[in-house]
């Protein structure tokens, strides 16, 4: 019972089996990327004259929660694809049952602190005060309901660790549809703005949450616990802290990063904010086969690595790299045919969309520096390496505020340089990443 809803990684066709669990995760991710956009598309053009821009003021300080919990996630994650590399089904477990403990105490401590600090987080972001009311109201919905967000990416993370990728996908369809229906219904036609966005959204989050927990509880036979499994393991739970960590603190770096930058593009008024929010929810969405793949990798290596199948980790990645450059070229031929097109589909002020076409055009230049730091950075993280994890993330805040603060004194440059920050950050991770893959240091970092 259960074998369907569990896959072995270090056995078969290394490109087949990225394949096969990138595609289920890629879908899922698309799915979640459509809360993003309902709100985006319906309050950009039902939401008021301000509702778009206030919810683009909260992206980066959701996006910094958020990144958090996924750290968190990743760092139970490691663990697990490893030891179920390593044949060590019991301890597997352990891991399972000290994961909620982690989660409890870590996403009511974030609930409690982006609800409390929401107004103080927006003013030292610079938020305009037109926007102030809405963003703030939007921030405390969403973000006061991380401890849902940690939750499901706990779950999420676990079911991925062990091979599976499509018992998220199911609910975050269902989710999905749940809350396009929720939003025409509470922006459309109640006029509750950003509220009405944030509360669907939300809604949406915990149907997510409670589904892919009852049907992995049921199904997986690794989330079938005993009263052995739930005890309390100060070594599980310090091994998860010591690796979580780094990857948190990545994550928040990054996050920061963004939310400098976000205060830059706020500067320049509320016209180059919306614009810049509607091409940033257009990369998330040209991110999700990135982030699948790369989370595909990161559950390959562990697994193998746990398998001491070192040789196997490297030719999995180097597959990996040759879909990111076909992806990569495409996505940018798109961005430039289309610009204007896509960026139209969020919001009807002409002068954002000019502003938001060239700047898809700008960071489609550096996809691919994208898309190798989430394979490299997978597999490095898949194997343990989690000390590069935060050297890495310290790279990112370093070279977005540097080049912001850089290309906005260039005269000439100006509000471009928002999206030349991106690109050029994603250059310099990018090459970082595969420095030290190539480098070698990854081989002794297993601990499986």
């Amino acid at each position: 019972m259960g074998k369907k809803y569990v896959t072995d990684m270090t056995k078969g066709n290394e490109i087949a089996l990225l394949i096969k669990f990138t595609i289920p995760m890629l879908l899922g991710n698309l799915f979640q990327q459509f809360y993003n956009l309902a709100d985006t598309i319906i309050v950009g053009q039902f939401g008021g004259e301000f509702g778009l821009a206030s919810i683009g003021a909260v992206g980066s300080v959701n996006f910094l929660f958020f990144s958090l919990c996924l750290g968190m996630g990743a760092g139970v994650g490691i663990m697990i694809s490893q030891n179920f590399g390593a044949g060590k089904d019991e301890y597997v477990k352990k891991i399972v049952g000290n994961a909620v403990y982690i989660t409890l105490v870590a996403g009511i401590l974030m609930s409690i602190v982006s609800v409390v600090f929401a107004r103080p987080i927006l003013t030292i972001m610079d938020t305009p005060e037109e926007c102030m009311a809405d963003a703030l109201l939007y921030m405390r919905i969403v973000c006061g309901a991380t401890f849902l967000v940690a939750a499901y990416n706990m779950i999420s993370s676990i079911l991925r660790a062990l091979g599976d990728s499509k018992t998220p996908l199911i609910f975050l369809v269902v989710a999905c549809v749940i809350n396009i229906g929720l939003d025409l219904i509470t922006v459309v036609g109640l006029h509750w703005g950003v509220a009405g966005a944030a509360i669907a959204t939300v809604f949406s989050q915990t149907i997510a949450m409670v589904g892919s927990i009852a049907v992995g509880v049921k199904k997986n036979p690794y989330l079938q616990l005993q009263k052995r499994h739930k005890e309390v393991s100060t070594d599980i739970i310090d091994k998860a802290i010591r690796l979580g960590i780094p990857l948190a603190l990545q994550n928040a770096l990054i996050a920061f990063s963004c939310v400098a930058l976000q205060r830059v593009v706020n500067s320049f008024g509320s016209s180059v904010m919306a614009a810049y929010t509607a091409t940033g929810r257009v990369e998330q969405l040209v991110q999700q086969p990135f982030g699948s793949l790369g989370t595909a990798v990161s559950t390959f290596a562990g697994q193998n690595a746990g398998a001491k199948k070192l040789d196997r980790v490297k030719s999995g990645c180097i597959k990996s790299v040759m879909l990111v450059a076909i992806f990569s070229a495409l996505m940018l031929v798109i961005m430039f045919v289309f610009g204007e097109t896509i960026i139209g589909f969020f919001t009807p002020n002409q002068e954002a969309i000019r502003i938001g076409a060239r700047g898809l055009r700008i960071t489609g230049c550096f996809y691919f520096f994208l898309g190798l730091i989430y394979v490299f950075r997978g597999m490095l993280n898949g194997v343990g390496d989690a000390a590069f994890a935060l050297i890495n993330g310290i790279i990112e805040v370093v070279g977005r505020i540097g080049f912001a603060t850089i290309l906005m004194a260039i005269p000439g440059v100006g509000l471009w340089g928002c999206w030349y920050t991106n690109g050029l950050t994603w250059a310099i991770t990018g090459i970082g990443c595969v420095i030290r893959y190539m480098r070698g240091h990854w081989r002794k970092k297993v601990f499986a």
